[in-house]
């Protein structure tokens, strides 16, 4: 008898970094949990069906990388010279809210840092350089999951939320200057408005954006046009905009559906980046996520959705992990990862 046939599942479909530095590192006092991605491999690795194709699946080296140039295809040059020359370290204390109204410290401790605060662009950096290399795997694979990434808050010229610079259009913007792809999905299902990348795809028709979140509270919590009249960038549309207020969480994969049955009438995309962001979890522990309260059984319902929609019309899929605030948090991606991993290895 000849030798068994090798399994064909070498290409990646999870990119794990591990040597990431924490937020706590920098002073910040975010409550992302760092036990997300440990706990997830490790539900994973129980698994009967997974548990011997699970490293052959993982990527923990750093393959690629991010330039200025790669930065400047989705930020004005004003932004950009801010934050690679002058003003670095404003512009993160901006991007991650570090200082209230009164100028004081929030979630901010300088003494407790182990590194300089403007060493955190650099750490953005990789992680950016993680979903390009996640969008890129699922060109390969039609699967890839990244335990980073989802920085949808970044605007064209300002960063908020958290975000300093968009990591999603950064990664959909050079695949199509280096002619891998020629349009992109990018489906948003965190908790809050991807106003970011709304206001980025804005009238660019190669980048078409759905977004289901809070109908009410934060990024929209503030006023929509200014004394001027001019309208507040977060509230730039998406193609799609799915708002979801306090007491209609019954309705939201609902929504949700009709919602992708919309984003299904424009042209087929070469590429969707999911923007997988775990918030709207009822156990999540972000205040400004408290608006949206879905069990575990609603999220596993909102990945099912999703991830058949997507593979039904056989798009590559590069899902990002984006918001997630709580040690529970974990298990909203382990069931997601189980559902792929199971269907793309049997397949």
């Amino acid at each position: 008898m000849g030798k068994a046939t090798p399994m064909r599942y070498t290409i990646r479909m999870l990119i794990y970094y591990q040597d990431i530095a924490p937020l706590s590192d920098f002073g910040i006092g975010i409550p992302v949990s760092d036990i997300r991605a440990p706990k997830c491999i490790e539900y994973l690795s129980g698994l009967p069906e997974i548990r011997p194709h699970l490293e052959a699946l993982i990527c923990k080296e750093h393959e690629e990388s991010i330039s200025r140039t790669d930065v400047a295809r989705v930020h004005t040059p004003n932004y950009v010279k801010r934050i690679f020359e002058e003003e670095r370290e404003s512009t993160l204390i901006e991007a991650f809210e570090l200082l209230d109204e009164k100028g004081n410290y929030n979630r901010y401790d300088p003494s407790k840092a182990k590194r300089p605060l403007k060493e955190l662009f650099d750490t953005l950096l990789v992680k950016t350089a993680g979903t390009y290399q996640c969008a890129k795997s699922a060109l390969e694979s039609g699967f890839c999951f990244y335990f980073g990434g989802g920085f949808h808050h970044a605007h064209p010229d300002f960063g908020h939320g958290f975000c300093l610079i968009n990591d999603i259009m950064i990664a959909a913007r050079r695949l199509m200057a280096e002619r891998r792809v020629e349009s992109v999905w990018v489906i948003d299902v965190d908790a809050h408005k991807g106003d970011g990348s709304a206001a980025i795809a804005h009238s660019d028709p190669s980048i078409r954006t759905l977004s289901i979140h809070m109908g009410a509270g934060w990024p929209l919590d503030g006023l929509e046009f200014g004394p001027d009249g001019t309208q507040h960038p977060s509230f730039i549309p998406s193609d799609i905009d799915i708002p979801v207020f306090e007491g209609e969480e019954h309705l939201y994969n609902q929504a949700l559906a009709e919602g992708l049955e919309k984003l299904d009438a424009f042209m087929k995309p070469d590429l969707a980046i999911v923007v997988s962001g775990s918030d709207p979890y009822e156990k999540d522990t972000l205040p400004s996520s408290a608006k949206l309260q879905l069990t575990l059984e609603q999220m596993a319902e909102r990945d099912r959705l999703v991830y058949d929609f997507l593979k039904e019309r056989r798009i590559p899929a590069a899902y990002l992990m984006a918001g997630s605030y709580s040690p529970e948090s974990w298990r909203v991606y382990a069931a997601l990862l189980e559902l792929a991993l199971k269907d793309r290895l049997k397949s």
